[in-house]
């Protein structure tokens, strides 16, 4: 049996508009896991349906093997992190991360060895006595997530707690979040929209739209393989051909679309040698974008339009409106 179970999770919130349907998943202990999709998708309902916040139409919520269905949200031993950060102004760092364990009533001893240890393992040592006026985006999210996990919760709900803070300082977090998850090994779902932070911190990566799960599996299972057409939509960037499109070139009849990811394409100045397991295309570069190391090309070729991601190598670069070969393997050719 999986440490969490959703069993057929149904809710909406006026009767009418379904935003989980029949929704069933599975995660195990001491995995992080990861609801990825586009806003409205039903993710961080299900995770509040999870935390106690919501009550479902139907379906059900097992914890370890206990039914927390129906269960007020103190008494289902989870810790939960908002994008809101939620600190109290009036404490001090280490007065917001000791506020459930007082509100608990333990001993203060106890209190102070375990304070001590969070502000320790969140990387924290020396602001204890600063006031969240006075710390930085960062470290607020740090102390949030220390006073999420000191009263040792059961499981750990992350609720796109990094969408607010930029770029750098965001792949930091979430390697300090890996880090500490592993660390304490709690059980942990995480919600995004972002799948690039899907792929490096999930054990396991659900893909959900429209209140369903279109895909679970492994990060690079699920966007090696995508197994329907919105999953290579949202995932990677993938060429989605037609399929008039794809026999334009590939001389066969199929009844589904060909998704085909960007960095697979070979692109060249000179025709490719003739290759059985491969296609080739030729083509015209109508426009180019950069982001970090990797050079996107857009190809026209003969009215199908490909995206070509390559490693930037400024002695070798193509220019807009340059003819130019393509070839990939048929293996990389998935049906959605």
């Amino acid at each position: 049996m999986s440490y969490i179970e959703f069993k057929n999770i149904q809710k909406s919130y006026d009767g009418e508009t379904m935003i989980l349907k029949d929704l069933s998943l599975s995660v195990e202990e001491g995995h992080l896991v990861t609801l990825l999709g586009p806003s409205g998708c039903g993710k961080s309902t299900l995770l509040r349906s999870l935390a106690g916040f919501e009550r479902l139409d139907s379906g059900t919520i097992t914890i370890n093997g206990k039914d927390v269905t129906n269960l007020p949200p103190g008494k289902r031993e989870i810790g939960m992190v908002f994008q809101q950060y939620s600190l109290f102004p009036n404490m001090t760092v280490e007065e917001n991360i000791a506020f459930g364990l007082k509100m608990q009533k333990q001993d203060k001893t106890i209190i102070k060895e375990k304070v001590a240890q969070m502000i320790a393992i969140v990387n924290l040592s020396g602001k204890e006595k600063k006031y969240p006026k006075e710390l930085s985006g960062g470290q607020k999210q740090r102390v949030a997530l220390a006073r999420a996990i000191v009263n040792e919760p059961k499981v750990l709900l992350l609720d796109e707690p990094l969408s607010a803070i930029d770029a750098q300082l965001r792949k930091s977090l979430q390697k300090q979040i890996q880090r500490i998850q592993k660390e304490l090994n709690i059980t942990t779902i995480f919600v995004t929209h972002d799948q690039d932070e899907a792929m490096i911190l999930s054990d396991v990566v659900h893909v959900m739209n429209d209140g369903k799960v279109e895909q679970s599996g492994k990060p690079t299972d699920v966007y090696t393989h995508p197994k329907t057409h919105f999953v290579a939509s949202f995932m990677g960037n993938y060429n989605i051909l037609k399929p008039e499109q794809f026999q334009q070139f590939s001389r066969q009849r199929i009844g589904a679309s060909i998704a085909i990811r960007p960095e697979v394409i070979d692109s060249s100045r000179l025709p490719f040698e003739p290759d059985e397991e491969r296609y080739t295309l030729q083509g015209k570069i109508v426009d180019q974008s950069t982001s970090g190391n990797i050079l996107s090309y857009y190809v026209d070729c003969a009215g199908i339009k490909l995206r070509v991601d390559e490693l930037y190598r400024s002695f070798n670069l193509f220019k807009i409106g340059e003819d130019v070969h393509l070839s990939f393997e048929k293996r990389n050719c998935l049906e959605v």
